[in-house]
C-alpha cells in the first residue's frame, strides 16, 4: 500500500496532474491529500486543508470518524485454553504445468510447511502482504481446499476425511468473507440467507423454529429482526457484514475464519464490527482465525499473531511482542508501513 501511494505521489509530481482520491482509510488521507472533503449521507459536511481537518475538526461526523479507529486490546490469553484447531506442516502447492503433455515443472508454494494453533476464546491473527498465503492457509484449515499435513479439529484429524464425512462438521467451522457486497445472494432475503445453513444442518426444525433462531441471531449481532424479509441491497456495508456474521453464528460454530471482514468498511463501522466480534467471542468462547492486512485491527483483536511471507511464517508470537518488539526486518517494515504509511526498504519487501 505504501509503495502504491509513493508511486501515485511521484506520478502526480512528474505530470503535474490533479488527483481525486476516494477512501475510508484516514491514514492514507493524512499522507497523500492536500485538501479533504468529508461526506456523509450524500453531502459534504466539512472540507479544508488536510492539516486543519485532522488537527481541528469542526463537524460532529468528522470528529466521530477521527475517533473511530479500533481501540482496546484483547483479554489476556489463557495458555491452558483448549486447542480447537491445530495445523502441523500444512502445505498447499499449486502445480505449474507446461508443454504439450502438461507436465508439472514446478509448484507455486502458496502455503509451505506451516504450524498453527487456535485456542477456544482466543484469536490468532494472520498478517502479511498480498499474496503471502494468508487466505489460502485459512481455507486449508477450514477444509475448503486440499492440503497436505495434519489438521486437527477438536483433537480429530480432519484432513483425511471425505467430503461426506466433513459435512456434519461444517456447522462448527464457519467463514466470514471479506466482501459483504459479494458474499450475500441478492436474490435471497436476509432471513433466507441466515436460515439456509439451518435447513441443511437442522432439517427437523419447523419454519417457526427456524424463524425464531433468525430473530435471535439478528438481535445478537445488533440488527432489527423486523428487517429480516428485506434484501441485501437495502442494507449498508456494515449491516451486510453483520448479516454475514449472523449467518455464521446461527449454527453455533466453535471455529470461525474471518477473512479481512473489516477491509471494505469505513473506520467508524470497523470499530463497531471489531467490538461485535470481541463480544461474540467472549459470549460463545469462539476460536477466531483473523486474516487481515490491517494491523490496527489485528492489534485490537488478536491474542497471538503470525506474520506470513511467500507461504511461510517469518515471525510468530503474542500480539504485544510482535507489535512492541518485532524481531525481523520484514515485520518491522509491515508495522512501519501500517502505522506510519512509510514505504518499506526495497531490500526488505520486494516487488
Amino acid at each position: 500500500q505504501a509503495q502504491i501511494l509513493e508511486l501515485l505521489a511521484k506520478l502526480k509530481a512528474r505530470k503535474g496532474m490533479s488527483m481525486l482520491f476516494i477512501t475510508h482509510d484516514l491514514g492514507i488521507v493524512r499522507k497523500i491529500a492536500d485538501r479533504v472533503c468529508v461526506m456523509t449521507k450524500g453531502k459534504i459536511v466539512e472540507s479544508g486543508p488536510t492539516k486543519d481537518i485532522f488537527a481541528n475538526p469542526q463537524h460532529a461526523y468528522t470528529k466521530h470518524l477521527l475517533a473511530a479507529e479500533p481501540k482496546g486490546k484483547p483479554p489476556a490469553a489463557n495458555a491452558d485454553a483448549k486447542a480447537v484447531m491445530t495445523g502441523k506442516d500444512i502445505k498447499v502447492w499449486f502445480p505449474i504445468r507446461r508443454g504439450f503433455f502438461r507436465r508439472t515443472v514446478d509448484n507455486v508454494k502458496a502455503v509451505d510447511g506451516i504450524d498453527v494453533t487456535v485456542r477456544a476464546g482466543q484469536t490468532l491473527g494472520v498478517v502479511g502482504e498480498s499474496g503471502s498465503g494468508k487466505t489460502t492457509l485459512g481455507l486449508a484449515l477450514a477444509r475448503m481446499i486440499s492440503s497436505t499435513g495434519t489438521i486437527q479439529f477438536d483433537g480429530r484429524d480432519i484432513n483425511q476425511l471425505s467430503f461426506n464425512a466433513m459435512r456434519p462438521l461444517r456447522r462448527e467451522l464457519q467463514i466470514v468473507f471479506q466482501d459483504p457486497f459479494g458474499s450475500l445472494s441478492p436474490r435471497m432475503s436476509i432471513a433466507e440467507i441466515i436460515e439456509e445453513g439451518l435447513r441443511i444442518h437442522e432439517p427437523k426444525l419447523t419454519p417457526d423454529q427456524r424463524d425464531d433462531k433468525v430473530v435471535d441471531v439478528l438481535k445478537e449481532v445488533g440488527l432489527d429482526p423486523e428487517t429480516r424479509n428485506r434484501y441485501p441491497h437495502e442494507f449498508s456495508g456494515g449491516q451486510r457484514q453483520r448479516v454475514a456474521i449472523a449467518r455464521a453464528m446461527v449454527l453455533n460454530p466453535r471455529f470461525v475464519m474471518l477473512d479481512e471482514p473489516t477491509s471494505a468498511l469505513d473506520m467508524s463501522v470497523q470499530a463497531q464490527v471489531v467490538d461485535l466480534l470481541r463480544n461474540l467471542q467472549a459470549k460463545h468462547d469462539l476460536a477466531y482465525l483473523f486474516i487481515s492486512h490491517d494491523l490496527k485491527v489485528i492489534r485490537a483483536l488478536a491474542n497471538d499473531v503470525i506474520v506470513m511471507r511467500n507461504g511461510q511464517i517469518v515471525e510468530t508470537g503474542p500480539s504485544e511482542q510482535i507489535f512492541g518488539s518485532p524481531q525481523t526486518d520484514y515485520t518491522r517494515a509491515l508495522i512501519s508501513a501500517a502505522f506510519r504509511i512509510e514505504t518499506a526498504p526495497t531490500g526488505v519487501v520486494s516487488e
